[in-house]
Order: structure tokens, then C-alpha cells, then sequence
């Protein structure tokens, strides 16, 4: 019988590894760009992830089963530990002299102004919520894991998936009442436009990552 990917990643087979990631970089790309927000530090979080994955492995369970969960659990932490990081690097830099002239991008946000719009319509949604509640709300409703899964992997109880997700979505319920009353969030839209987005905007635009997928899959 063939070896499950996951024992053979466990055993540190390279081949496995590689296999893993051309599965599952993508999956973890669009997990982090909905937790950040930030393109670039997706790309980041991406690398991060896959090489804490091939520190942990011997962690991973053998079996049949996706180890996606695995995979988003570590990238979650991941993000945890970037963010503080980052909020250091700003603290720092506020501390710095004022910067000169930075080039002129504006072609380039053109570009990605509609994916940018999409994206910063979630994290307002996200914004409303806790740290926890954001990161049971994108890997339940966004990736679609059940509570049981998404226990497994952010390390917590069952029940505590559940109640941090009927938080989340009393957050974002609170949003329509905006629409109801004729108002704004503050960016031109209502408040539906908000939720809508932020439950809707599974499509992340492809990284470097889905590309190289796309282009293996295309070979003969």
C-alpha cells in the first residue's frame, strides 16, 4: 500500500515535501493575505510556515487525511509572531528621522485598486473582531474547516471555536444594522457592502505561488 503523504513528510522525505508544498502554498497564501491584509507579508508568512513545517514534522500524525489544518494552525502562529514583530520594526522606525521622496507606484496600485478595495473591505469586517475571533472566523467560514478541525488547529477546544465564531458573526451582524439605518462604514459603502465582502471575498487574487501551480498544471 502507498505511504500517505503525510508519514512520508514526517519521515523528512524531500520528495514529500516538495509535493506538500506545490499543494498547499496557495492555501496557505490566501489564509494569510485574509489574516493581514498585506500582500507582500503573505509571500512572507508563506516561506515561514513551510520551513516551522519542516522543523515540526515529526509533529504531524501520519494518516490520510489533508494536512492542511496542520498547515494553517502553523501559519496562524506564524502571523501571531510576524505581527508583534512588526509592530517592534514600527516602533522603531517611529523613533527614526523622517524619510526622503519614495518613487511614485501610482501604475502599479491602479492596477490592484479593485483587489485592494476587496481586501480592505474584509479587514474593516475583521477589525471588529478579537484576535481569536478573526482567526476562527477565517479558517471556519473562509476555508470552510468545521469546529472540530479548526480546533485541531489553532490548539484550542472545541467549544471554544464555536462560541469565539458566534462572537464573530454577532460583530458582523452589528455591521447591517448600518444599512438598516441608511448609514456608511466610512468608505463610501454600507455596512451589507461590508459583511458582503468580507464573507464573500474567498477569491484571492493568485500569488506567486498559484502561478507556479498553474503553469506546472498546464505542462504535458
Amino acid at each position: 500500500m502507498e505511504t500517505s503523504l503525510r508519514a512520508r513528510v514526517r519521515a523528512g522525505d524531500p520528495d514529500a515535501f516538495r509535493q506538500l508544498f506545490d499543494e498547499y502554498a496557495s492555501v496557505v497564501y490566501r489564509h494569510a493575505v485574509r489574516l493581514t491584509g498585506d500582500w507582500a507579508m503573505a509571500d512572507d508568512i508563506v516561506s515561514l510556515t513551510f520551513l516551522e513545517a519542516w522543523r515540526l514534522r515529526e509533529r504531524l500524525f501520519p494518516g490520510d487525511d489533508s494536512p492542511s489544518p496542520w498547515l494553517l494552525g502553523i501559519a496562524t502562529n506564524v502571523t501571531r509572531n510576524t505581527a508583534r514583530a512588526a509592530r517592534r520594526h514600527q516602533a522603531a522606525l517611529a523613533r527614526l528621522p523622517p524619510p526622503g521622496p519614495v518613487p511614485d507606484f501610482a501604475d502599479e496600485v491602479a492596477r490592484r485598486l479593485a483587489d485592494t478595495e476587496e481586501l480592505a473591505a474584509a479587514q474593516r469586517a475583521l477589525r471588529t473582531m478579537r484576535r481569536g475571533e478573526r482567526e476562527v472566523f477565517t479558517l471556519c467560514v473562509w476555508e470552510g474547516l468545521d469546529a472540530a478541525t479548526a480546533a485541531e488547529a489553532l490548539g484550542v477546544a472545541v467549544g471554544t471555536v464555536r462560541a469565539r465564531l458566534s462572537r464573530a458573526r454577532k460583530r458582523l451582524r452589528k455591521l447591517t444594522e448600518l444599512e438598516l439605518i441608511g448609514g456608511t462604514d466610512g468608505n463610501g459603502g454600507t455596512g451589507h457592502d461590508t459583511v458582503q465582502r468580507a464573507t464573500t471575498a474567498g477569491q484571492i487574487p493568485g500569488s506567486r505561488h498559484q502561478a507556479a501551480r498553474s503553469t506546472q498544471e498546464k505542462k504535458p
